[in-house]
């Protein structure tokens, strides 16, 4: 199974897009348990709201891998992943707890996309930074350069996003299929 989480700053259209990638592959995506979770609790929270966070996120992984699974496809698409629990817990509360950070380092995506921030801000309540979007893109990408990651930077319209992500998953899972065992 092949996990492409999306990742990026806030209102970078993460949501949006592994919805679209999940229905152009026929496959199952995670949605972002944050925006769940605070929807039912507000806006506010703790160090331990990320923690309850960051295990939902991974039940969610583990529900779509399952349906993607039962689905029979090969791909599934992870809108978030534990490296937004990262670094807001450290941007607001100054750490991570070590069992996020273990988490990451265990957790491995076949590929990252990294959302550009080119796309207007989108008001919503549960949004905090709509000036410093750029400072948390470069911390994402400082991120996924030092987990050594397999990600790809995406940008433009929606449009374009889409298809520059296409692109990416369609790379993946050609060389997916030429390395397994009887696919010469």
């Amino acid at each position: 199974m092949l996990r492409i989480a999306l990742t990026g700053p806030e209102s970078t259209g993460k949501t949006t897009l592994s919805r679209q990638l999940a229905e152009q592959y026929h496959t199952a995506w995670a949605p972002e348990y944050a925006r769940q979770y605070l929807e039912e609790r507000g806006p506010e929270y703790t160090l331990t709201d990320l923690e309850a966070i960051a295990r939902g996120q991974l039940q969610a992984e583990e529900a779509a891998m399952q349906q993607a699974q039962q689905l029979g496809k090969p791909v599934v698409f992870l809108d978030t992943d534990l490296s937004v629990i990262k670094i807001w817990a450290e941007h607001a509360f100054g750490q991570c707890p070590e069992w996020i950070l273990r988490q990451i380092a265990q957790h491995h995506y076949d590929l990252v996309l990294l959302l550009n921030v080119d796309l207007p801000w989108e008001p919503d309540p549960l949004r905090e930074h709509p000036n410093h979007r750029q400072y948390f893109y470069d911390l994402y990408q400082r991120e996924l350069h030092s987990q050594v990651a397999n990600f790809a930077e995406i940008s433009g319209t929606p449009a374009q996003r889409l298809a520059q992500a296409c692109f990416h998953v369609d790379e993946l899972l050609q060389a997916a299929e030429s390395s397994r065992p009887n696919s010469a």
